[in-house]
């Protein structure tokens, strides 16, 4: 009787002989060209069409030689010292360029016992449709990435808010100090008072730069796809979500900045979710009952009232409160006509470069036209009456007929005279008579400050903070609101 042990053991052998053999005449039917070395780096076995590519002379024995004597060199060698493949490389062999790969041979131990080298491609050529189509890939992929980027980037900065006013120097340089940290901003003003450019000014100034800057205006988009929006969707969350999941605003925005216009106009539930992120740093997306943590600074902005919002119940104390860590408050338009002629000009050059005609200027007398305008749409509005008076009158200089359109406000003729013939700053003039309508409006309200704020078509917050720059909180006694 035969010996188990023995008999196994010879089974083995035999499977591997015939496993080696099966593997040399696949290797020499697949590649243009195979070799193999032992340990010490001497060829076991090499295939004929390695040979012919090499030149070699049938005559004369190539097993038993250092591959580095039949092959210059190769780094069969190094593939075996170091035990990590080369699956795909460029070798020369003469003046041909081969793709070859070379894989380091390993017994059940682990042990480096030879190394496999075989040809891929004879000629690189032969590569050249997969290349260029890789390539071709790769650099729309890089276009692509650029161009999003790009949307994804801070498109203005302070040098492009355009003013000379001491109001407007106090906000940039506190947007400056509140670009340095990562602690969310609330920017207050009215519609048009360049609260999304402010947005991108800080961004482009702090740290996350070079991270997205992604917007979302809450006013803009339906109640029921708002919540969609901000946090992202997984699929199947609802029908026609998709099978793919669809990332929020809050996941694109991750390790950058998120603008959220017109914050005031959330609903209330999702006030609540967005309180979460701003405390936590967490998001669940919709469809999803697994919280993902995210890295986002948040910018708000609003043009209402969020203090009274939060008296009258509409919106939350505790995300007012979050949200009002380092507010600025952009004065309007009318606050600052100091920098009509400034915004005047830039604006009129900006006109003239999207149109391609040439400059035009405003006149001493249109200047003063325009500062007796209220501005309910600031510096949006004056860029909207200039683009018209330029496209409407074919001359160079606008004056005070080119805007007769304009509803006059607070007429000239309204505002008390310098004493002494002396001519006041627009400012100081636009003061007087907003004082002298402030306390007109007081007088027909009765001294009812709601009222009396209607009547200005602002809010009642906005009326107290002119009557205490006024002096006027004395001057009218306060009397109980009624609407």
């Amino acid at each position: 009787m035969a010996k188990p042990t023995r008999s196994r053991l010879t089974n083995d052998a035999d499977v591997r002989s015939l496993a080696s053999s099966a593997l040399l005449r696949l290797f020499d039917s697949l590649y243009e060209g195979a070799v193999v070395v032992d340990r010490a780096g001497r060829i076991t076995w090499i295939n004929d069409k390695y040979k012919a590519l090499l030149g070699w002379n049938g005559a004369d024995p190539v097993e038993g030689r250092a591959i580095e004597e039949v092959i210059p060199n190769s780094r069969l060698r190094q593939v075996m010292e170091s035990g990590r493949a080369e699956l795909l490389d460029v070798f020369a062999i003469g003046s041909r360029q081969v793709v070859v790969s070379r894989i380091p041979l390993q017994d059940e131990s682990g042990a480096v016992i030879g190394g496999l080298g075989v040809i891929l491609y004879d000629r690189v050529q032969a590569l050249k449709p997969i290349v260029s189509k890789f390539q071709q890939m790769q650099a729309d992929l890089a276009s692509v990435r650029r161009e999003l980027a790009g949307s994804r980037q801070a498109k203005y900065r302070f040098s492009q808010m355009v003013g000379l006013s001491g109001s407007l120097r106090d906000v940039k340089e506190q947007a400056r100090r509140a670009a340095e940290c990562s602690a969310t901003v609330l920017l207050l003003g009215e519609t048009g008072t360049g609260k999304e450019l402010l947005a991108h000014a800080i961004h482009g100034a702090s740290r996350r730069a070079d991270k997205p800057l992604v917007g979302l205006n809450a006013a803009a988009i339906p109640e029921t796809l708002l919540e969609a929006e901000l946090f992202g969707v997984e699929p199947g969350a609802y029908t026609g979500a998709g099978s793919k999941p669809r990332p929020g605003k809050f996941q694109l925005a991750d390790g950058g900045t998120l603008f959220l216009d017109e914050v005031g106009d959330m609903p209330l539930m999702l006030q609540a979710k967005l309180l979460r992120v701003l405390q936590e740093g967490e998001i669940e997306p919709l469809g999803s009952n697994r919280l993902r943590t995210i890295d986002v600074r948040v910018i708000a902005a609003t043009s209402r009232d969020l203090k009274a919002m939060v008296d009258a119940g509409s919106f939350r104390a505790d995300l007012y409160y979050r949200l009002n860590v380092l507010p600025l408050r952009l004065p309007p338009l009318r606050e600052r006509l100091e920098d009509l002629p400034v915004l005047c000009e830039a604006l009129l050059e900006q006109i003239a470069e999207n149109a391609g005609e040439p400059v035009k200027s405003v006149a001493e007398a249109g200047l003063a036209r325009l500062a007796a305008y209220h501005w309910p749409g600031n510096v949006r509005e004056l860029g909207n009456i200039l683009q018209f008076a330029a496209a409407r009158y074919d001359t160079r200089l606008l004056g005070p007929g080119h805007f007769a359109d304009l509803p006059v406000t607070a007429p000239v003729e309204a505002v008390p005279a310098a004493p002494d013939g002396e001519v006041r700053t627009l400012r100081n003039a636009v003061a007087a008579a907003e004082k002298a309508e402030i306390l007109k409006a007081l007088a027909i309200a009765k001294g009812v400050k709601l009222n009396a704020a209607k009547l200005l078509s602002i809010s009642r917050a906005q009326l107290y903070e002119k009557l205490t720059a006024y002096g006027l909180l004395s001057e009218s006694a306060d009397k109980k609101e009624a609407v």
